[in-house]
């Protein structure tokens, strides 16, 4: 469960402040797949970064119960002198979990062949994309932070990434923000609707779809 209590959030900016979150009162279930929906700028990343606990709040609090994850997929954790199983053990390390058994996971999942044995500097953004989602989704967390995770490399991979996200979602909650509503459908079985700082979750995904596409003046998928 993550609960938002009087959450709010602004920015101060040339023409004054940008609020960003006003007020917000809103629990996300245990277990549930949440779809984040918002127009683009209206601060999607910003929740995300409150909830997994890298942003700070202007007001209210942020409850959880159980282990929260980064933003999967994040790169900007690894360090480039590092290989990529050397970046994956440490990570195991900090977070507590089995660190053999994760190397194995992420180099069996990330393809990226002998590259996983050398610097992450040498990788492609694409390489970083594939360890940084098999490094994320290798830890069994509560609750995962999705940010467009399945649009990672070729068509077998995204494939493969989805299918992996939902056996996660077996036994895990999460929050997911992606521009396919096609992907909101598949992924999730709510949503929340953020517009002009104004936060309301709907217990059926179509009702937060339809919000949502009412917002934009469209019923097309994005």
């Amino acid at each position: 469960m993550i609960r938002l209590e009087n959450l709010s959030k602004s920015f101060p900016t040339r023409w004054g402040r940008k609020v960003v979150i006003d007020d917000a009162t809103v629990t996300f279930p245990t277990g549930e797949s949440v779809g984040l929906l918002a127009r683009n700028g209206a601060g999607k990343s910003t929740l995300m970064g409150m909830i997994g606990g890298t942003i700070q709040p202007t007001a209210g609090r942020i409850v959880s119960t159980g282990t929260v994850s980064w933003p999967v997929g994040f790169r900007g954790s690894f360090h480039r002198d590092m290989t990529g199983a050397q970046n994956t053990r440490f990570v195991a390390r900090i977070y507590g979990v089995d660190t053999e058994q994760l190397v194995e996971f992420v180099e069996d999942f990330a393809e990226l062949g002998p590259h996983f044995h050398s610097p992450v500097r040498t990788y492609s953004s694409g390489m970083i994309s594939r360890l940084a989602f098999g490094v994320s989704i290798g830890i069994p967390f509560d609750t995962y932070l999705v940010d467009e995770v399945t649009s990672v490399g070729d068509a077998d991979f995204k494939r493969k990434s989805r299918l992996v996200f939902l056996e996660r979602m077996k036994t895990a909650g999460a929050v997911v923000v992606t521009h396919s509503m096609n992907q909101i459908r598949k992924l999730c079985s709510s949503g929340v609707v953020l517009e002009h700082g104004k936060l309301v979750y709907y217990a059926d995904v179509e009702e937060a779809i339809a919000r949502h596409q009412e917002n934009m003046g469209s019923d097309e998928d994005e």
